[in-house]
């Protein structure tokens, strides 16, 4: 059984509520039941916290046991060098996640500290963005 560690930033806590014209109406603990229950074969774990070194604490918590990271860094993928250092830091693949087609929105959002530091990115496909990743990292 492969462990996945899914981990979202700031304001994630919020899906479902926050700007459902880009976000959907749906809550993240609604999607994770769904995603859980289409991938019996994995053991998803889930953690949010609005606070870049509690993201930092996990992916070193879960970097080197768990046999990949899908991460959502809100925010901070477009300012933290911090979580960079981290996910280079770890042996698990992460793959970078965004709900929204983060090209298509504030040019701000164009650029990522993370990706480089990432197998992958995947972003715009909504909340499926995330069941994308889990693919990927099923795959290897």
């Amino acid at each position: 059984m492969k462990k996945i560690q899914i981990i979202n930033g700031p304001n994630l806590n919020l899906l479902g509520t926050r700007e459902p014209s880009v976000y959907g109406n749906t809550t993240f603990e609604a999607w994770l039941e769904t995603l859980k229950a289409a991938y019996p074969q994995c053991g998803i774990a889930c953690y949010q916290s609005n606070r870049e070194g509690d993201l930092i604490d996990k992916i070193h918590e879960t970097g080197f046991s768990f046999d990949g990271i899908i991460l959502n860094a809100g925010a901070y993928t477009h300012t933290s060098i911090a979580l960079h250092d981290a996910i280079r830091a770890v042996t698990a693949p992460v793959v970078e996640v965004h709900i929204s087609n983060v090209h298509a929105r504030e040019p701000f959002r164009h650029h990522s500290f993370l990706s480089a530091a990432c197998r992958g990115v995947i972003a715009g496909f909504g909340m499926d963005s995330y069941r994308l990743a889990l693919e990927a990292l099923i795959a290897g």
